[in-house]
């Protein structure tokens, strides 16, 4: 279906709206190469903190938003005014037992605990097939229900069976759901610059969650690949959000549709370009995304990727913006607030993160009994960028190797 503003192509989009966006004080950032350095807002940022500042602004903001997590943002303002710190919640029904220290992290960053466990002890891009081993190594049985969704019990019941990893999201009820999109940071990370193989590894890795080619799969690409193009070393704004419209359509050209990804995001920038702050991005976003009355039903990922995305744009890429905003959105607070938070941090860094906060989701974390991993933040992304790091080694070694032949 034609968005309401009618189709525009990637760079008319991003030049049309410049003037818009100027006007609002937000302000383009030049693409990638541009000479003007005084806009390129991750200059001087290392990829080592590039990394730090997606896992950082992904479990901070997980961790922040999931006490509000489906609340309009009448209720979070009214009752907080602007949320901005951590505070004790309690997530499913049934475990009135268990009041979670401020700071704890939700299902969402559990599931990328595990793939990151993964890519640690690999040291190089994986599998669903290496996930999943890790799958039935590390997940707690007595965690879903507490920290992971119900259904990821099921999930796990089947992995340890001989059915392919490729084959288990086939099992999921709900493959438009951002399950994916808001967990697969590590992916991207790993193929830090790399943004074909950041989407390869997706698609494959994806079927361990939700079905081959599904929606949540499609829209889960638009994290990757903007983490893969953040963590870029003169990556900005604008070279982000155009890596995003570039690369984010469906490999399957059935799906190349009015309705696919990119012209949704499109949308959602086209309709928010003037917005200054979250509160106006909030109202903006009320005449597009108001579903009710089915299960998850703020949670798809659709909305809360464009959600993110727009986000980022109107921040900046600043985390500590991005992860503000997003906890007082409304409706899927922690998912849209894992991913914006990430891309920006990507690009960033977490510097503009307190330290007092990164030691509270650290705390929060060597409490929780369920977890599977009690890494701290830096534990996690200094993991990350050695096997990065290894990763690199093994290429420029076969590029040697291979060049001599």
């Amino acid at each position: 279906m034609e968005s309401a503003h009618g189709r525009i192509s990637r760079r008319h989009f991003l030049k049309g709206s410049a003037a818009a966006v100027m006007a609002a004080g937000i302000a383009q950032s030049p693409r990638e190469g541009s000479s003007s350095e005084s806009t390129i807002v991750g200059e001087g940022v290392s990829v080592r903190e590039k990394f730090f500042g997606c896992i950082a602004g992904c479990h901070i903001g997980s961790a922040m938003g999931a006490p509000v997590e489906g609340w309009s943002w009448q209720d979070i303002e009214s009752k907080y005014g602007v949320l901005d710190k951590f505070l004790s919640y309690r997530h499913y029904a049934g475990t009135s037992d268990w009041m979670r220290e401020p700071g704890t992290t939700e299902d969402g960053v559990e599931r990328q605990k595990l793939m990151i466990t993964t890519i640690i002890e690999k040291k190089d891009r994986v599998t669903a097939e290496d996930i999943r081993r890790i799958w039935v190594r590390d997940i707690k049985p007595e965690s879903a229900g507490r920290i992971s969704e119900p259904f990821e019990a099921d999930l796990l019941a089947m992995a340890k069976s001989p059915i392919p990893a490729t084959e288990l999201g086939k099992f999921c009820d709900y493959s438009g759901l951002v399950s994916l999109a808001r967990s697969c940071h590590p992916i991207g990370l790993i193929n830090a610059g790399d943004v074909e193989g950041a989407i390869n590894d997706l698609y494959e890795v994806g079927q361990l969650y939700q079905t081959a080619n599904s929606r949540g799969i499609q829209w889960a690409t638009v994290t990757v690949v903007a983490i893969a193009a953040a963590t870029k070393p003169r990556a900005t704004v604008d070279s982000v959000l155009g890596t995003i419209l570039d690369n984010c359509r469906s490999p399957d050209k059935r799906f190349v549709k009015e309705a696919g990804v990119v012209p949704e995001i499109e949308r959602g920038l086209k309709a928010t370009a003037a917005c200054q702050d979250f509160r106006e991005l909030r109202v903006a976003f009320d005449k597009i995304y108001s579903g009710h009355g089915v299960p998850y039903a703020f949670s798809y990922a659709n909305e809360v990727v464009t959600k993110a995305v727009c986000i980022f744009r109107m921040v900046k890429g600043n985390a500590l913006d991005a992860i503000v905003a997003g906890v007082n959105m409304g409706r899927d607070t922690d998912c849209v607030t894992a991913v914006a938070g990430g891309i920006s941090g990507a690009l960033t860094g977490g510097g503009s993160i307190p330290e007092a906060i990164i030691a509270q989701v650290d705390r929060a974390t060597r409490l929780n009994p369920y977890t599977n991993s009690q890494r701290t933040l830096r534990e996690t992304s200094d993991g990350l960028y050695e096997a990065f790091q290894t990763r690199l080694q093994k290429m420029k070694a076969y590029v040697n190797e291979m060049d001599k032949a």
